[in-house]
């Protein structure tokens, strides 16, 4: 099974903006880029929620173009589409992550380190 991703050049300004407009969403990009080229589980995510709300912010941020989401097996693994994004608006995640900073306001996430899978 694989999921629907848009082509690097569909990805749009006002629809990852948008999309990056929410904490929860923002908490997550914040997280993958800390940890970089290794993707992750979505239940590194579940300190944000409900496996059901989780499920829709990830699928905003695969529909945006954001992240790309990858079956495995029962799993689907998470990683930021940064290549294509920096290609596309160069400098605005590094912008976004930067300005999200610590920001005490955003949701806490990785609780669940110790499950972390490397694709």
């Amino acid at each position: 099974m694989t999921l629907p991703h848009p082509n690097a050049d569909q990805i749009s300004l006002p629809i990852v903006l948008a999309v990056l407009g929410d904490p929860t969403r923002l908490a997550i990009v914040r997280y993958l880029a800390s940890k970089e080229g290794v993707a992750l589980n979505c239940s590194q995510f579940l300190d944000l929620g409900s496996k059901t709300n989780l499920s829709y912010h990830l699928a905003k941020l695969r529909e945006a173009g954001v992240t790309r989401a990858e079956v495995v097996g029962t799993n689907r693994m998470i990683t930021l589409r940064r290549a294509d994004l920096d290609a596309r608006f160069p400098g605005l995640l590094d912008s976004v992550i930067a300005a999200a900073g610590e920001d005490k306001a955003l949701p806490a996430v990785g609780g669940h380190d110790e499950i972390e899978i490397q694709a």
